[in-house]
């Protein structure tokens, strides 16, 4: 299994979890697990998936979820493997 972090954060509006969840699943990637909270009207959700089963590459997986944040959704989306969120988040 491959897994990786995905992160999104804006202001709220409708259908920002739609819209990842749409892309996610055209590109045959599987939400493990989701959590995902509105504070004072701004939207916060961290994703865990597996993308082992994913067409295309990590990168591009990554720059058109980034693309498709701004551009359609209006929120900023990050994408790292899994292996590097838990390097950049030890204590």
């Amino acid at each position: 299994m491959e897994k990786a972090i995905i992160t999104v954060v804006g202001k709220d509006t409708v259908g920002i979890i739609a819209g990842v969840c749409t892309y996610l699943a055209s590109r045959k990637i599987n939400i493990l697990d989701i959590s995902q909270t509105i504070v004072q009207g701004y939207f916060n959700m961290m994703m865990i998936v597996d993308y082992s089963g994913m067409t295309g590459s990590f990168g591009d997986m990554a720059d058109e979820l980034a693309s498709v944040g701004l551009k359609e959704l209006g929120v900023q989306i990050k994408c790292q493997k899994e292996e590097i969120f838990d390097e950049m988040h030890r204590i």
